[in-house]
Parts: C-alpha cells; structure tokens; sequence
C-alpha cells in the first residue's frame, strides 16, 4: 500500500471514529444520576423495542413509560425492562397519555408506519424529542408535515436510518466524496428477501384477547380484524406501509442519496412493479419492482425482487457504488473497492480496498441521538434525510398503484405534474376522529 493510500484510511478512520459516540465520555462526565434522560417508547413490540434497549444499554437512560394498544405486548416488554435493566416504568394503551407527563423528555415511535405522524408532532408539542422509526411516514404528505413540525417546536429528532451511523457506509461515503472511484456515474441497488412476499392468507377472525384494535386502526380505515394484516406483517398493505419497497428501500436509496449530498425528492421516477410470484399470499404490495431514478450527475436503479435472498455479490441486498475509476460494492457488513484497468498504464487506477467486519449500526444510531439531546444539534438523520428516503420510495409505490409507468414530481409544490391520480395519494384522509396534523 502507497503512502498516500494510508494517509487517507488513516484519516478516514479517524474521521469515522469521531462521528461515533461513547456513553460514557458523553454523559458520566457531566450529568448526576438524577439527570439520566427520560424515555417512553410507543409502540413496544419488535424494532421499538430493540431501539429502546440500544437506549437503556448506555446506562444514561430512565424508561419511564412504555406504551402499546396489545397488553400481552405490554406485559412481556415491561417484564423484561424490569428483569434486564431493573427499572419499572409506568404502563399505557394510548400514547396521548403519554404526552401528558412532564417528565418525559424523549420519545421513541416504534408504531407501523401509518401512525408516525400523528404521534410524532403530538410529541413535538408536547416538548419532547422524538426518534422515529422508519420509513419516516406511510405519506409523502405526512413526512412534510413531520419536516415543519421538527423546525416549529425545535425539536431534536432522529429518524431510524441507522446505516447514516455505519462504519461500512461511513468509510464508502469518505471513499466516494475523496475521489476513491471517480465520478460516480451509477448507484445499482437490489434487494431480496423472502418475507417480501407477505403472509399466508388466513380468514378474519375474533380481536385477540387484551387487543385494542380500533385504536392499532387509529388514522386508518375501519376494517374487519385479520392476523395477515397485524403483528409481523401488516407493512405488506397500503394502509399501514409500503412492503419492501419501502421497508428496505429508505435504507438502500439513502445511501445513493448521501453520496450525491442529496436531501430533496426526485424530479423523474420510472417504475416497473408486479406480483409475479406464483404463490398465493395475504398482500397489497408489489413482489418484483424496478424503479430508476435520475440525478443531476448519476443514475439510482433500484431491483427488488420478494421471496428469494440471492443477489449480486453472494448478498441478498446491497449496493454498486460506479465511478469511473472504480466500483465500490457494500452491504451492512463489508464493502469493497474494485478497481478498473488502465491499459495505457498497464496497472489498476485505484488500489484495491477490503473490508469485511461491518455491524448494525442501530447502538451507534441511538448515541447520535442522545448526543444531540445534550447538545441540541440536529442529529444524524433528521427529518429532512428521512423525508428524501421516503418521498423516492413513495413514489415509485404510488407509480405502481396507479399504473402510471413514469411520474414527475415538483418536489418545491409536492405534487405530481403529470399525472392527478398520482397526487390524490400524496396525503391520507384520516378516519374520525383522528385529523391529519396541521403545523
């Protein structure tokens, strides 16, 4: 390896390690035990859960609330709040509770998706600061309402795109914008997971015992009760999420958005969505996508195919960082730089990178957060990077929905310039009594 080249991973690693918090050295030094941050989660079951014990891990944290309509979820999360972390917090069925304690000083929403909104500039009102799962919202509508309410209340708020605080993507992104590979002409994309393909129809049946599921409904339309539409698998129906387009798409397409320092929607969206897959599941959302996006300067193709976990480069997901120089390849655990040829030269243009030791990065996600709790800076991924993850992925689904292969959007208007079904899908009607937030 050159000098150069060390020069430059050396100052990639030391730039890397200094977006990445330690508990100990932000908190201990400076705050009492009385003055631990108090949290509530709302919306316990899985994602919120395991957000709210990256939380409670830093020792700095009191769980004073949690939240949730099913109180067998309830019951088994508080036991092991109290089991695991010996602290004993209050428990709720509805989330306008919550707010109500002045105590509270953070929320973390682990809700579906179509209740984000709503709960987060509650939140914002209330005072409190928000981490917000993703996608940010199941509207493009409602992730610009979440974007004023953030700057209206002032309020610190994270959304959980984790990979924003990866080592993996951190080094890409150091690597891109240094000139690593070149001009960066393309970002492929592809997902493919088997869940993608929902669940196995079942009738409607009795509301589980302990449930509260009007209000699991809330904004969302009145419907009969099915568990192919509940727990575990309620983001493959349009009224509660978007299936995997959405699902993992706001993580993948961030990253191409990142690497073009790109924080608004796309002006052109061109998409081709099926259910091709011949099994017969419980879903609304699409099994087989393809959507490209144009940039300025490159190209974002995104390829998602549900109920296989093959890929390009032995990964059922991941992205193709190509520049003219050198394409660089990564998913959560590894990346690596592969150099093109130069035949004047008769060498590589670039030195060849590896790197194979990537985690989640979900616990680097939560330090951000709380940092920015102590120093009121905005975080990692504030609303604004959610909303442009969110509104590429809306629409290309929205695309699919009403069969309008190629839609335009003014991003400064949000709004569709070609096509007016489109556009009565930015934002939803809420069912009474629940109203869309006004900021």
């Amino acid at each position: 390896m050159n000098p150069s080249r060390r020069s430059f991973l050396k100052k990639s690693a030391v730039a890397i390690s200094a977006t990445t918090v330690i508990p100990s050295k932000v908190w201990s030094a400076q705050f009492a035990p009385g003055d631990k941050v108090n949290v509530a989660l709302i919306g316990c079951r899985n994602m919120g859960f395991g957000i709210l014990k990256h939380h409670l891990d830093t020792g700095m944290v009191n769980c004073v609330a949690l939240c949730d309509v099913d109180e067998n979820v309830l019951k088994e999360k508080s036991d092991s709040v109290k089991k695991d972390y010996n602290q004993s917090p209050e428990l709720f069925k509805d989330f306008r509770k919550v707010l109500e304690r002045k105590d509270i000083d953070s929320v973390i929403i682990g809700t579906p998706d179509h209740w984000h909104c709503l709960i987060m500039v509650e939140a914002c009102k209330a005072g409190k600061d928000v981490y917000v799962e993703k996608p940010m919202a199941n509207t493009i509508g409602e992730c610009n309402i979440m974007v004023k309410a953030a700057k209206r209340y002032n309020r610190v708020v994270q959304v959980g795109q984790q990979q924003r605080d990866g080592k993996v993507f951190i080094d890409c992104m150091n690597l891109i914008k240094a000139g690593e590979i070149g001009t960066l002409r393309k970002v492929n994309i592809w997902a493919n997971f088997n869940y993608g393909l929902g669940t196995v129809p079942v009738p409607d049946s009795p509301v589980p015992e302990g449930v509260d599921y009007d209000f699991w409904l809330g904004p969302a339309p009145k419907r009969a009760f099915n568990q192919a539409r509940f727990h575990g698998s309620w983001r493959h129906y349009w009224d509660y999420g978007g299936g995997l387009m959405s699902d993992w798409g706001v993580h993948l397409i961030d990253m191409g958005l990142w690497a073009g320092n790109i924080v608004e929607g796309p002006k052109t969206v061109i998409t081709y969505a099926a259910n091709l897959s011949k099994q017969n599941m419980a879903r609304e959302t699409f099994d087989t996508m393809n959507v490209i996006y144009d940039k300025k300067d490159f190209v974002i193709n995104y390829d998602l195919t549900a109920g296989i976990q093959q890929g390009p480069y032995n990964s059922a997901y991941g992205i193709q960082f190509i520049g003219e120089k050198a394409t660089l390849v990564a998913d959560r655990s590894k990346y690596h730089l592969y150099p093109e040829w130069d035949g004047q030269n008769k060498a590589p243009k670039v030195e060849e990178i590896s790197y194979d030791k990537g985690q989640e990065s979900h616990r680097e996600h939560v330090d951000n957060f709380l940092a920015c709790i102590k120093s009121r800076e905005k975080t990692s991924c504030p609303p604004e990077i959610g909303r442009a993850a969110a509104v590429h992925v809306h629409i290309a689904n929205i695309s699919a929905r009403v069969g309008q292969p190629i839609l335009e959007w003014d991003d400064a208007n949000n709004r569709f310039t070609n096509c007016e079904k489109a556009n009565e899908l930015i934002t939803p009607i809420y069912r009474e009594p629940w109203k869309l937030p006004e900021v």
